[in-house]
C-alpha cells in the first residue's frame, strides 16, 4: 500500500472523528467501504440488523406522534440548527463527500452548501404551510383546506448525491411534522453517518427532540425493502435506477402508500443555429462531464443543428481531449473516477454496442493513475457521433458518454429529444425567442426540467426537482413540493342556524 493510500485512510478517520462519528461505527463492521479515488478500503462500517431496523421504525412512529404537535415554526428551528451545524462543518463534510464519491472538492463543498440552502429554505417554509380559503356555495358557511403532518417518511438515497438528496427530503419532512428514516446507498455510508451525527448535535441544542425522530439504517437492499413495506411509513422517497423504481413502486402501491420516485434521466440539449456557442460549449462540457457523468441530470444526448454541427463538435472534441482526468482532490482536475468497476464495465459495454451500431467514438478509454490500485476506475469522457437514436442511445448509461446527433428542423429536434422513456432534464441553446418559447410550451420538451441557455444539470433548490415518464414523476426540494409530505383536509364550518345541503339537495326529516 502506498503512502498516499495510507494518508487517505487516515484522513477519513480524522474527518469522521471531527464530525462526531464514533470509531466503532466505521472500524469494526462488516460493510467494506472503498474510496473510488484510489480503490483503497477506508472503512468497515457496522450495518443495521433487521431487528434493530424494526425497532427504529417503531420508535420513529412514536417520535412522529409527539413531533406532529410541536408548532411548525418551532420545528423549523430544529432544521435551522441543522443548517448551522452543516455550515460549521462544510469543509470536513465536503472533503468526506469527495473521498467517498470521487467528486471534485468543489462539488463536495457544493453538495454541503446545497444542504445548508435547503435548511434555510425549509426553516422559512415552516411559517408558510398555508392552505386555501374556498368560496362556499352555502350561506353562512366557510370552506377551507388545512395541512397536517403525514407520518414517518422513508428516504432511500443513491451514491452520487449521498447527502444532499436526503436533506431535500428530511428538511421538508421535519418542518412538516414528520419523522424520517433514511436508508443510504451501501456505497456511501460514511457521509450518512456524519450527517446523522450532525443532526444529533442540532437536536441536542434544540432540546426535547423525540427519540428516533431521524433514524439511519445502514445496509443492503433488505433494509430498503423493510422501509418500503413498513405500514407505519406512508411516504417513501427513493432515488436510484429505473429498475429500482420498478421494484419499489408496486410494493408501495400494494399498501396504498405514497411514492416520490427520482429515477433515470437520459437528458438532451438542443443547440440551435442562433446559439451563443461559447456559452453553449461551457454548459455542454459541465453537463456531460461533471461528476464523471454520474448525475441523474447529466447531459447524455446532444442534438445540434446541421449548420453549426461541424464547428461546435470540432470545438467540443478539443475540450474533451484537454480536460484533466485525475485525483479529484488535486487542483486542475475536472473529472474524477467512476464509483466502481461495475460502472466502468457498463460504460465499456455501452461503447461497444454503439460502435457495433456505427458510432464514431472519441475517448472512453481507461486512465490508470500512478499509486492507485486496480480498484480505482478513471476514464476519459467519450463523444459518440451517431446518425440516429438506436437502442443504446435511448438507454441511460451512468457514465460520461455523450451521444451527438444532427437535426434540420426544430420539430425534428424536439421529437428526437422526447423519443426516450426518461423525462428528467432538458435544455435548448438559442437566441431565437420563438424557438425558446416553443421548447418551453406544451408541445415542446416533455421533461420535468426544461432550460434555456443553461445546461441540463445544476438545478437550484428553490424549484421543484423531478421528471416524467420513467423518471418516476416525483418532485423534491422547492416550490410546493412540501405538500407531498403532508395530508390535506378540506374543512367546512357552518356558523349559521340552517343546514343547507350542497348542490341544492333537499332532505327534510321534519
Amino acid at each position: 500500500m502506498t503512502g498516499a493510500m495510507i494518508s487517505l485512510e487516515h484522513e477519513v478517520q480524522d474527518l469522521l472523528s471531527q464530525l462526531g462519528v464514533p470509531a466503532a461505527a466505521y472500524t469494526q463492521g462488516n460493510l467494506i467501504v472503498r474510496t473510488p479515488i484510489t480503490g483503497e478500503v477506508i472503512a468497515r462500517v457496522t450495518t443495521t440488523e433487521p431487528a434493530a431496523a424494526n425497532e427504529a421504525l417503531a420508535t420513529a412512529q412514536q417520535a412522529f406522534l409527539a413531533w406532529r404537535s410541536v408548532p411548525a415554526p418551532k420545528r423549523g428551528e430544529l432544521v435551522r440548527l441543522l443548517g448551522e451545524e452543516l455550515r460549521g462543518e462544510i469543509d470536513a463534510l465536503g472533503r468526506l463527500v469527495t473521498v467517498e464519491t470521487g467528486k471534485l472538492l468543489s462539488e463536495g463543498f457544493g453538495e454541503v452548501q446545497e444542504m445548508i440552502d435547503i435548511c434555510v429554505f425549509a426553516a422559512g417554509l415552516s411559517r408558510q404551510l398555508a392552505g386555501l380559503t374556498i368560496a362556499s356555495e352555502r350561506a353562512q358557511h366557510r370552506m377551507m383546506e388545512t395541512w397536517h403532518p403525514l407520518g414517518v417518511v422513508g428516504v432511500i438515497s443513491a451514491f452520487n448525491f449521498p447527502v444532499a438528496v436526503w436533506s431535500w427530503n428530511a428538511a421538508l419532512a421535519l418542518v412538516c411534522g414528520n419523522a424520517v428514516v433514511w436508508k443510504p446507498s451501501e456505497k456511501t455510508p460514511l457521509t450518512a453517518l456524519a450527517v446523522q451525527a450532525l443532526f444529533e448535535r442540532a437536536a441536542a441544542k434544540f432540546g426535547g427532540v423525540p427519540a428516533g425522530l431521524c433514524a439511519l439504517l445502514v445496509g443492503d437492499m433488505q433494509l430498503g425493502q423493510m422501509l418500503v413495506d413498513c405500514p407505519h411509513v406512508p411516504l417513501v422517497s427513493a432515488t436510484g435506477s429505473t429498475a429500482m423504481g420498478r421494484a419499489v413502486a408496486p410494493r408501495l402501491a400494494g399498501r396504498f402508500a405514497r411514492a416520490i420516485l427520482e429515477l433515470g434521466g437520459n437528458n438532451a440539449a438542443i443547440v440551435g443555429p442562433s446559439a451563443d456557442l461559447d456559452l453553449a460549449l461551457r454548459a455542454i462540457a459541465f453537463s456531460a462531464m461533471g461528476t464523471a457523468g454520474q448525475r441523474c441530470t447529466t447531459l447524455r444526448r446532444l442534438i445540434v443543428h446541421e449548420d453549426i454541427y461541424d464547428d461546435l463538435i470540432a470545438r467540443l472534441k478539443k475540450v474533451y481531449l484537454s480536460v484533466v482526468v485525475g485525483d479529484p482532490r488535486e487542483a486542475g482536475t475536472l473529472i474524477g473516477p467512476l464509483i466502481d468497476k461495475r460502472s466502468f464495465d457498463a460504460m465499456q459495454r455501452a461503447l461497444g454496442e454503439a460502435r457495433t451500431n456505427g458510432a464514431a467514438i472519441s475517448g472512453g478509454e481507461r486512465v490508470v493513475l500512478e499509486g492507485h490500485s486496480d480498484e480505482a476506475f478513471y476514464v476519459r469522457p467519450a463523444l459518440a457521433e451517431v446518425s440516429q437514436q438506436t437502442e443504446i442511445v435511448k438507454r441511460e448509461t451512468f457514465a460520461p458518454i455523450l451521444y451527438v446527433l444532427k437535426y434540420r428542423e426544430l420539430d425534428e429536434a424536439i421529437a428526437m429529444q422526447n423519443d426516450v422513456q426518461q423525462g428528467l432534464s432538458s435544455s435548448i441553446f438559442t437566441l431565437n425567442m420563438r424557438e425558446a418559447e416553443r421548447f418551453l410550451s406544451a408541445t415542446g420538451s416533455d421533461c420535468g426540467i426544461a432550460n434555456v441557455n443553461i445546461g441540463t444539470s445544476g438545478a437550484e433548490i428553490g424549484g421543484a426537482f423531478g421528471g416524467e415518464k420513467e423518471t418516476g414523476g416525483g418532485r423534491e426540494s422547492g416550490s410546493d413540493a412540501w405538500k407531498q409530505y403532508m395530508r390535506r383536509a378540506t374543512n367546512t364550518v357552518n356558523y349559521g342556524t340552517d343546514l343547507p345541503l350542497a348542490q341544492g339537495v333537499s332532505f327534510d326529516i321534519t
